[in-house]
């Protein structure tokens, strides 16, 4: 898992985590080289764009984001090493080395960002953390069945990052925590969360798209790659953690190669075995739907990333989980925008199982501006 890789390409879900401050009109706005600073490829973002299959073999015992007590021990501030990019189950070992929190009391909680040269911290990763944060204070008989979070603050990958979760409600059904990240004194994201616990009752859900074709059947990340090989740079550093296949054209591709498309459609799994906890599966599906939600955005005017292009900034994502599911099989995260206004984008995202169940629905607004535009 990875913060924002380099990016000449420029996309939306590494600058998640860009606006909501002052810095955020700076940061967005001005030349191409800064633009080209805040967000790389939406499907490399952290720890993404993985064209290997899936592995097998067990994550480690170690590094595992439960309801426990976390880690004992102490690691370095600079986080997991990141020097030469990892795959298949040694990237996903490290996804759940950066998800595994030291609790430094029962509300408060450390994690840290893997050192991989970039200026920021994945949105993805501080929502996946604090939904750990969230977790783990929470009885182990409640599953999360919704988040809400603002990105407020742009993070710093250098240091730690501390979570203080309090505690909203604890009811005979359902449990509330409020979850605050917080760097150089100041709170660079939040997020409230409900659980509850398993309770039968009507069922029904949307159809999934019919004539998708499968993962197997879509373009992988070298196949890309081999088409565009001058993006190749900015996917050398990024750990391929998550196994991304875009349906449609990526948004990191040249300019004026793009169509105008009023879907975008990506298939992804985790790219490697993940413990059964389903908390750990929630936290993985949070990291992963920051990565191409805000492409359907740009996708409906055939606009791309970076130079010649757009840059953009999450400004809150919200999640609802509506059935239990892996996050290291298959699903198709089929994302639409209805509407654009103001240098504000809103997108929405369904996401299936391969066989069909719908399992969970995301919204996002995001900030966006096309380069060397200032507000």
């Amino acid at each position: 898992m990875t913060s924002t890789p380099p990016a000449s390409t420029g996309p939306a879900s590494a600058g998640s985590d860009l606006a909501g401050s002052d810095l955020a009109g700076s940061d967005l706005a001005g030349s191409d080289s800064t633009g080209s600073d805040l967000a790389g490829p939406a499907s490399t973002g952290p720890a993404s764009g993985g064209s290997g299959s899936g592995g097998s073999a067990s994550a480690s015992s170690g590094g595992v984001p439960g309801r426990s007590a976390g880690r004992s021990g102490d690691r370095a501030a600079s986080g997991p090493d990141a020097a030469v990019p990892l795959e298949g189950q040694a990237a996903v070992d490290q996804l759940l080395e950066v998800l595994d929190l030291k609790q430094l009391d029962p509300a408060r909680f450390r994690g840290e960002s893997p050192q991989v040269g970039a200026q920021r911290v994945f949105g993805g990763q501080v929502a996946g953390q604090a939904l750990v944060a969230a977790g783990r204070t929470v009885a182990p008989d409640r599953f999360v069945h919704s988040l809400h979070g603002y990105f407020v603050r742009p993070g710093d990958p250098t240091v730690p990052i501390d979570f203080t979760v309090e505690t909203i409600r604890d009811g005979r059904s359902f449990s509330v925590r409020r979850s605050t990240a917080q760097q150089h004194g100041k709170t660079i994201f939040f997020m409230s969360a409900s659980f509850q616990v398993v309770e039968e009752g009507l069922d029904h859900h949307s159809p999934a798209p019919e004539g998708i074709p499968g993962p197997d059947e879509t373009p992988t990340m070298r196949d890309w790659l081999a088409r565009y090989p001058q993006r190749r740079a900015a996917f050398n550093t990024a750990p391929q953690a998550i196994d991304v296949r875009y349906v449609n054209t990526p948004g990191w591709v040249p300019p004026g190669d793009r169509d105008a498309a009023a879907l975008q459609r990506v298939w992804m799994r985790i790219n490697g075995k993940l413990p059964d906890d389903p908390l750990i599966h929630a936290c993985a599906l949070t990291y992963a739907s920051d990565l191409s939600l805000l492409d359907s955005v740009l996708s409906v005017h055939g606009e791309v990333w970076g130079p010649g292009g757009v840059i953009g900034a999450s400004l809150d994502h919200a999640l609802w989980f509506h059935r239990r599911f892996r996050a290291d099989e298959w699903f198709l995260y089929d994302c639409t925008s209805p509407s654009a206004s103001g240098s504000r984008g809103l997108a929405t995202g369904r996401l299936f199982t391969e066989s069909g169940a719908h399992i969970a629905s995301a919204v996002q607004e995001g900030l966006l501006r096309r380069v060397g535009t200032r507000p």
